[in-house]
């Protein structure tokens, strides 16, 4: 089943123009989209510098627009970061995407040292390798790692959420 999204773009066109630019495909999405999706296709066109969020504060949005904006940041290099940042954001925890420990990007940081990788389908041979030789050096630093998976992320959340809280509650994301 189709289907049809009609409004008025926040960028002008051409009538019958059949390829938008990227501000009204995203004023699309976040009318028509759930928020975090919303959000990680927003963040994924921030990443990608396919608009930056000084360029984007210039539109009239609307009120859903403005909502997605308002949390949007450049720094998740995938949708998964940005979904697992959306939804433990009631924990109250810095929680901080792609950054360097160890000569190496992490995907998650909770708090001080909790680390959460989410792992694609290119996690394997030789990345799988180095990911193993990574979590290694970062437990040897203080770091508490979890690793989890594509599917975990998308279609078992809670039993991810579950194992977050557990290492949270056990304070495995404070420093000593």
């Amino acid at each position: 089943m189709a289907k049809y999204h009609w409004g008025t773009p926040p960028l002008p066109r051409q009538p019958g123009t059949l390829v938008d630019p990227i501000e009204n495909v995203l004023a699309h999405i976040a009318e028509c989209e759930p928020f975090e999706q919303a959000l990680a296709t927003w963040e994924s066109a921030l990443n990608k510098s396919l608009v930056t969020v000084e360029g984007l504060r210039a539109f009239p949005w609307r009120p859903a627009a403005r909502r997605v904006l308002g949390r949007a940041t450049p720094f998740a290099d995938a949708g998964l970061e940005t979904y697992l940042r959306a939804r433990l954001r009631w924990l109250r925890e810095p929680i901080r995407v792609q950054i360097w420990i160890a000569g190496h990007r992490v995907d998650t940081l909770i708090g001080d040292r909790l680390i959460v990788q989410i792992d694609g389908a290119h996690h394997v041979g030789a990345q799988r390798s180095e990911d193993i030789s990574h979590d290694a050096e970062l437990m040897l630093m203080g770091y508490h790692v979890i690793r989890v998976s594509y599917t975990q992320m998308m279609f078992d959340w809670a039993t991810v959420q579950d194992v977050i809280m557990r290492a949270v509650a056990q304070g495995l994301h404070r420093a000593r």
